[in-house]
């Protein structure tokens, strides 16, 4: 009987287990340079839906250096939200090139209000919410990485 509810128990948590968790994403490193500024940021690379979709919910903080990469297959609009988020973020939107086209400041964790920028984006970067006005990050600015054709950088450890 106890060997049944283990595994009941067991597969239960296969199925509720956040996708983030149950498949590690890639690590790798990316430049936001900002003026005369390079800024390095090891980032997590959510590029699959479910990664896309989970992003950096139920943490309850983020290391000034880190941040996610979320990859889009081709360029859209995308509708970012903060469900489940307990701490506030950066959005960067990244245009194919690199350019950041918008910034999002100091979102509020927990809200389910859209965020989104007026033109499609390749991917977004995630960071520490008042990060972006502290380093001076602002639209215009570049972020070099692969996908958007940077010099190859090797994951971070």
């Amino acid at each position: 009987m106890l060997t049944r509810l283990c595994l009941s128990l067991f597969a239960l948590l296969q199925i509720v287990m956040p996708p983030a968790l149950a498949d590690p994403m890639a690590v790798e490193v990316l430049k936001v340079i900002s003026g005369d500024a390079e800024h390095i940021f090891t980032v997590e690379v959510a590029d699959d839906a479910e990664e896309i979709s989970y992003g950096l919910m139920d943490r309850d903080s983020l290391d000034a250096d880190k941040g996610m990469l979320f990859e889009f297959t081709s360029p859209r609009i995308p509708s970012m939200y903060m469900k489940n988020t307990l701490i506030s973020l950066d959005m960067l939107f990244i245009n194919s090139e690199g350019g950041i086209e918008m910034v999002a400041r100091n979102t509020v964790p927990g809200s389910l209000r859209t965020i989104s920028p007026p033109v499609a984006v390749k991917a977004v970067l995630e960071i520490n919410g008042g990060l972006a006005a502290t380093l001076g990050i602002e639209p215009g600015d570049r972020v070099e990485h692969p996908l958007f054709g940077g010099p190859d950088t090797d994951a971070a450890e």
